[in-house]
């Protein structure tokens, strides 16, 4: 996993990997005005569960960072949650997807879906 090292202030981490899977992903959208947004909801077992979408919305209080030529938008309510959060991209055999590697979750539900 190689890490990027830009935007940290923000709190979020995208590795390379997952860069560029977004990347590969907007290009087959075609679409350029489309950036990655990740939030926190609440919902599933443990109380707070994520969200990884694109999206073109600027709302007020976003954190913008980029990685790789990839925009990651975080809002305000979100943000704390996310502070020194990973996002990584895994094409295994086992397992194939994003994930989140977050120290600021204290626990999880056994499916993983969900955090607290």
């Amino acid at each position: 996993m190689t890490v990027q090292s830009e935007a940290i202030a923000q709190g979020i981490i995208l590795t390379d990997e997952a860069a560029g899977k977004v990347k590969a992903l907007l290009e087959q959208e075609g679409r350029t005005d489309l950036r990655l947004r990740v939030a926190v909801q609440p919902g599933g077992c443990s109380g707070l569960r994520y969200q990884l979408f694109f999206d073109e919305r600027e709302l007020d209080g976003d954190q913008v960072s980029e990685f790789g030529g990839v925009e990651v938008v975080t809002d305000r309510m979100s943000a704390p949650y996310l502070i020194g959060a990973t996002i990584d991209f895994v094409d295994t055999i086992e397992k194939q997807g994003f994930t989140i590697d977050n120290p600021n979750a204290t626990g999880s539900c056994a499916c993983g879906d969900s955090f607290n």
